[in-house]
């Protein structure tokens, strides 16, 4: 049996499919007398629209994940899928009108009735390669993409069996994408490495489908049925590697390799610790499965070396939703002295310890996300997210102090937050501009399958609908765009324009201002010494000296109330103790000079260390000369 596995736009083209790459290997290892291979259509599709349009990698980028939850990637293909090249577009035009550039508004349009040219050739080719069965996974907005070319491949050879899977394809969405549209043989729901050969076996061997969980097929009158979800996950012995052959080779062949810097992309874990206890409100990951499982950390090790032996490449994306804490000791600790200079991305808990992130930094995981959504207190208790506003913003000082780049995104609209909860922080915002800024300004939260906010109405969601762009993208009732949808309107819920306004205009000026902004802290023991280019403060230095001062600052590293900040530093200097109104005097102080942030009745100091001794030291020594001081005064910048 002969399998061909497809990647169709608008996957991203600086990764290898993840999913056909394990799919590949479970072909190959799993089914006696089946082979698979793997079509790299996205970057096909590259080296084809470039030729007869002015398209770049940013394009391309904006279409495969900046214009996810506006659709356009999937609307540009639906009309290969309907195959009308003028399909909906009026509508989509006053849709997004307002809402998209008028360039890109032109561009989206010209590939819409551009791409199902593009779309016949790959199904040609398809066919012309002769396989048995064509697999199409579909993630984000490949949907209509994969769609579209198993349509056509449909209409050209009929006997080529075509089935579908992919994260669009779990629970409901698959099995409605299987009711409504019948050139699809069968979708594979959940994880597919055993469902898939499971498949392919039954169809070699003439046998029942009904026992393959979360299959869904057609029964002897045409009829989609829908088998069972499996009950419980893959054990992690269970999750093969990936098989990457032709990827790269085909990468090096494409316009592409001038946009990208290649990735190996891989999977230590599935599903989410924190998850299983606390289900974050708005998260629609981990759909079949919660359940953390993961590999044993020798497996895990062995498959990051293999992959990067295997394809001379040391950047990699680390899949799994949150890191399994027994890596910062197994696998961290051989790839720091392994000698390769890998540069992982990963995402982990924000409550992770400076040291725990020098293990990651140590390691190569120089990209991190920590699952930063907000920095005050109550909307992440509303969000069920386990952090305070405090332990973030630490993360984002000791991401900074380690070497790290922190990703995170600004959420809003979360059911029963109000101004109240945003004011302190937009006025804190500007002494945050040293730190690493969000991706991206703050976005209304959305309301995904599989999320606490979409299962639960109570939690303050209700009447969902699937956003505009599946109306105008499918040809379907809304009943059935309910089942296949991922996405869902809602009526707004929380802050109003007023503090969306202001929030994006500090987050705004954070990334504008982040590169030149500077605040690192030296301790010397006897004296601290700050130094800060910030835009909204007018000192350049300061020298802390003061034994109870030095005491308040150094317990400042972990986020403290005023009374426990009180007790400690009288512990630790019993001799210079300070009452509690004085020491609230002392962090107001140190609140209006932007070295602590405030949250919930809590306060860290936000000063990472300082990296570069010898450039701290030249710098300070300029400005202490300028002018004498005195201890724990800010020193004016020398005229």
């Amino acid at each position: 049996m002969r399998v061909l596995l497809v990647n169709m736009p608008w996957s991203p083209i600086d990764l290898p499919s993840l999913a056909l790459g394990i799919l590949k290997r479970s072909v190959d290892e799993r089914v006696p007398g089946a082979s698979a291979e793997v079509l790299h259509a996205n970057l096909m599709f590259t080296d084809w629209i470039t030729e007869r349009t002015e398209f770049t990698g940013d394009d391309y980028e904006y279409y495969a994940l900046s214009s996810y939850f506006m659709g356009c990637g999937d609307w540009v293909f639906s009309s290969a899928l309907y195959d009308d090249p003028a399909w909906r577009d009026d509508e989509f035009t006053a849709t997004m009108t307002g809402k998209l550039k008028s360039a890109r508004m032109r561009m989206t349009r010209e590939l819409h009735r551009t791409v199902p040219e593009f779309v016949d050739m790959i199904a040609r080719q398809i066919v012309a390669d002769g396989p048995d069965v064509v697999g199409f996974t579909s993630t984000f907005q490949q949907n209509t993409a994969a769609l579209a070319a198993a349509r056509r491949v449909k209409e050209l050879a009929p006997h080529i069996v075509t089935v579908m899977g992919g994260a669009n394809c779990d629970g409901e969405q698959g099995a409605a994408v299987h009711r409504n549209f019948p050139f699809v043989d069968h979708v594979v729901r959940g994880e597919g490495e055993a469902a898939f050969p499971g498949l392919l076996t039954a169809l070699t061997e003439r046998t029942p489908l009904d026992g393959i969980p979360g299959l869904c097929h057609r029964d002897g009158a045409g009829k989609s049925v829908a088998n069972a979800m499996a009950t419980k996950p893959l054990p992690p012995a269970a999750i093969l590697p990936p098989d990457y052959s032709g990827y790269f080779e085909r990468l090096a062949a494409s316009v592409a390799r001038n946009w990208v810097e290649p990735k190996l992309v891989v999977e230590g874990a599935r599903g989410c610790w924190w998850g299983e206890k606390h289900h974050c409100t708005f998260c629609g990951l981990n759909g079949s499965f919660m359940e953390f499982r993961s590999k044993s950390p020798d497996t895990f090790y062995e498959e990051i070396m293999d992959l990067a032996r295997r394809h001379r490449v040391l950047d990699m994306y680390v899949v799994d939703n949150i890191l399994d804490m027994r890596y910062l000791t197994t696998v961290l600790p051989r790839i720091i002295d392994s000698g390769y200079d890998l540069r992982l991305h990963i995402e982990i808990k924000a409550n992770m310890k400076r040291s725990q992130l020098r293990t990651l930094a140590d390691a190569g995981l120089i990209y991190v996300q920590p699952g930063i959504e907000s920095l005050n207190s109550r909307v992440l208790d509303l969000m069920d997210k386990g952090v305070s506003g405090c332990q973030n913003i630490r993360m984002l000082r000791d991401g900074a102090e380690t070497g790290l780049s922190v990703a995170w995104n600004y959420l809003h609209g979360f059911p029963g937050e109000s101004a109240e909860d945003y004011d302190p922080v937009i006025a804190q915002i500007p002494a945050l501009e040293h730190l690493d800024p969000p991706v991206d300004l703050s976005a209304r939260i959305a309301i995904e399958r599989f999320s606490p906010y979409f299962e639960r109405p109570e939690l303050g969601f209700t009447g969902l609908r699937p956003e505009a762009h599946y109306r105008f993208t499918y040809d379907l009732p809304e009943k059935e765009l309910y089942d296949m949808a991922y996405v869902f309107e809602a009526p707004a819920r929380g802050i109003g324009e007023p503090t969306v306004g202001a929030l994006n205009a500090a987050l705004a000026d954070w990334k504008k201002h982040h590169t030149d902004a500077r605040l690192t802290h030296d301790d010397h023991g006897e004296r601290i010494v700050l130094v800060s280019r910030r835009r909204a403060f007018d000192w350049r230095a300061m020298e802390l000296t003061d034994p109870f001062e030095l005491a308040v600052f150094r317990l400042l590293d972990q986020p403290h109330s005023t009374s426990a900040l009180t007790r400690k530093a009288a512990a630790r200097v019993p001799g210079a103790a300070r009452d509690e109104e004085q020491v609230q005097e002392l962090l107001d102080s140190w609140l209006a000079l932007g070295i602590v942030f405030a949250d919930a009745g809590q306060y860290v100091h936000i000063a990472p260390a300082a990296v570069n001794e010898d450039l701290l030291r030249l710098d300070f020594m300029r400005h202490i000369h300028a002018e004498p001081a005195e201890a724990g005064a800010a020193v004016p910048e020398p005229a």
